[in-house]
C-alpha cells in the first residue's frame, strides 16, 4: 500500500494520499487548492489515478482543493450527506464505505466541530479531521459546531477504537504528525474530564479568535460546484420533469453511474442501465458499451448520478468521443426524488 501524509505549513493541514498499488486507484483526504499541483505531481511520479477526494469536513482555514482536483483528474468527491458543499459528486453516511480498487474507509459521523464532521476508519489508521487532534480537539464555537456532540464522537465512537489504532488528524500546529488512541486517551489534556459537562464548560471557554480565512474559506468551500452550471449553458441537460418525460421512450437510454452499494442504498431510476463512473470512459469509446448503443440504434444516452457532479462530467466526455446528443438529469436521483419521480429498489 501507498500512503502519504502532505503537510501545508500556511493552515497546518494534513493531506494524506493513499493506493492499493495493483491497479494504481488512489483517494485523497483533505486536499488544499494551493497544493494541488503538487499533489498531482506525486500521483504521476507514483504512477497513481486519482479516483476520489475526501473532504472530512467543510473548512474554515483553507479553501479546499475538491474543485480544482475534479476538474483535473475528473475524479468523484466526496463529503459528509449533511454539508452544504455543493461540489459533492458522492454523499456518504454513517455506516457507508468509500472504496477504491483494494482497499476502504469506513465512514464514521463524528459531528461537534462542525455539524457535517465525520472521520474514516481504515484498518490501524482513523482519519479524524478536526474532531479529534494530537492532544487537543477541535474548536466547537462556529459551522454548527457542538460541544456535546464532539463529546459523544470522541468518547462514544473514537475512543473505542482499539487504542493501538493511529491517529491521523487534518491539522496540526506543533510538529506532531501521527498519535494513537491509546496516546489520546492517557495524555489529551482536553479528554481528562470526568463529564459531558465538564468537557462543555471547556469548549466554551477557550475565547479563541476566527480563523484568517474563515469570511474566505466557508462561502468558497460552499460554492465550487460550477460544473453543473457550464453544462446546462451548452444545452447538455435536462430538469428531473423532463427526464420523466423521457424515461421509457423507445429512443432513450438512461445511465446510472453510481456504484453499486449507492444504488442499493438509494434506489434507482426504473429501467436505467448501469455503467460505473469509473469505467465511462471505456464505455464511450469507440466500440464500448454505450458507444455501440447511440451508434447502431440511434438511442440518446441520458446520464444520471447521486447529484449531478458526476453525470455533468460524463455528459462532457461523452460529447467529446462523438456522442453529441448525450445529456444528464441536472441534480441527479436526489432531484429526480424531490419531483417525486418513481424509484425502484
Amino acid at each position: 500500500m501507498i500512503f502519504r501524509q502532505l503537510f501545508d505549513s500556511v493552515s497546518g493541514t494534513y493531506t494524506y494520499l493513499i493506493a492499493s498499488r495493483h491497479g494504481g486507484e488512489a483517494l485523497i483526504i483533505d486536499p488544499v487548492l494551493e497544493k494541488v499541483d503538487r499533489y498531482l505531481q506525486l500521483v504521476r511520479e507514483l504512477d497513481l489515478k486519482l479516483v476520489k477526494a475526501v473532504d472530512t469536513h467543510l473548512h474554515a482555514d483553507h479553501i479546499t482543493g475538491l474543485g480544482a482536483l475534479r476538474d483535473r483528474t475528473h475524479c468523484i468527491t466526496v463529503m459528509g450527506e449533511q454539508t452544504l458543499a455543493d461540489v459533492v459528486s458522492m454523499r456518504v453516511a454513517e455506516g457507508d464505505r468509500v472504496a477504491i480498487e483494494g482497499l476502504s474507509l469506513d465512514v464514521l459521523y463524528t459531528p461537534g466541530h462542525t455539524d457535517d464532521s465525520y472521520s474514516f476508519l481504515m484498518g490501524g489508521r482513523v482519519f479524524t479531521g478536526d474532531t479529534l487532534l494530537i492532544r487537543g480537539t477541535g474548536r466547537t464555537d462556529f459551522q454548527n459546531g457542538d460541544p456535546r456532540q464532539q463529546y459523544d464522537s470522541i468518547f462514544n465512537k473514537l475512543l473505542k477504537l482499539p487504542d493501538e489504532t493511529l491517529v491521523f488528524p487534518a491539522h496540526d500546529y506543533k510538529g506532531d504528525t501521527v498519535s494513537t488512541i491509546g496516546e489520546e486517551k492517557r495524555f489529551n489534556p482536553r479528554l481528562r474530564v470526568r463529564s459531558v459537562d465538564e468537557y462543555v464548560d471547556i469548549m466554551n471557554n477557550l475565547n479563541l479568535p476566527n480563523p484568517k480565512m474563515m469570511d474566505v474559506a466557508v462561502p468558497a468551500n460552499i460554492h465550487v460546484g460550477l460544473h453543473q452550471e457550464e453544462i446546462a449553458r451548452k444545452g447538455w441537460a435536462v430538469s428531473a420533469a423532463e427526464a420523466m418525460a423521457l424515461s421509457g421512450r423507445s429512443d432513450i437510454a438512461i445511465v446510472d453511474l453510481r456504484e453499486k452499494a449507492e444504488r442499493e442504498k438509494h434506489g434507482t431510476i426504473p429501467g436505467a442501465l448501469h455503467a460505473p463512473y469509473p469505467e465511462l470512459q471505456e464505455h464511450i469509446s469507440a466500440g464500448g458499451i454505450l458507444h455501440e448503443l447511440a451508434a447502431a440504434t440511434g438511442k440518446r444516452i441520458v446520464f444520471y448520478c447521486a447529484f449531478g457532479e458526476r453525470s455533468a462530467m460524463a455528459v462532457e466526455a461523452a460529447q467529446d468521443a462523438g456522442l453529441t446528443s448525450a445529456c444528464h438529469i441536472e441534480g441527479g436521483i436526489d432531484a429526480w426524488k424531490k419531483a417525486n419521480g418513481p424509484v425502484a429498489k
